[in-house]
């Protein structure tokens, strides 16, 4: 997938602009580097267009994750963007869904190992029968 259906993606399933949509992704895959393995990180951004694959950088210093909950996440992301909570966690699930549908199934199962149980809610749509089709 290209950066430019990657954006538009995200923008339909979030129902912003696609200019709102470039803030959202960063805010996400920003957050999302620090909650996953600095391996991990690498691995998901191979299979990303090369301006997503800049954001997805880890720490030169830092392989271990950043463990923080999903309320964190969604708060860290809603900073970035500068949104409030249900449109940062609106934002997350349609990167999430966006996300699934770019890479290969063992690299999203991958990312989804690493987060704990409280990210059901924004992984789940992603996982959805279906969601890759809408």
């Amino acid at each position: 997938m290209n950066y430019e259906t990657f954006v538009d993606k995200v923008a339909q399933r979030a129902r912003t602009s696609p200019e709102r949509a470039v803030g959202l992704t960063r805010a996400t895959l920003e957050t999302l580097a620090e909650r996953l393995t600095g391996g991990e990180v690498l691995d998901l951004a191979a299979q990303l267009p090369r301006p997503l694959q800049r954001i997805l950088k880890p720490h030169p210093d830092t392989e271990a994750a950043d463990r923080f909950g999903a309320a964190e996440f969604i708060a860290r992301v809603g900073q970035r963007a500068g949104v409030d909570g249900n449109a940062a966690r609106n934002a997350v699930r349609a990167v999430f869904t966006t996300l699934r549908e770019a890479v290969t199934g063992g690299e999203f199962d991958d990312v989804v190992v690493q987060m704990p149980r409280d990210y059901r809610d924004m992984v789940e749509p992603a996982l959805a029968p279906g969601a890759m089709r809408r």
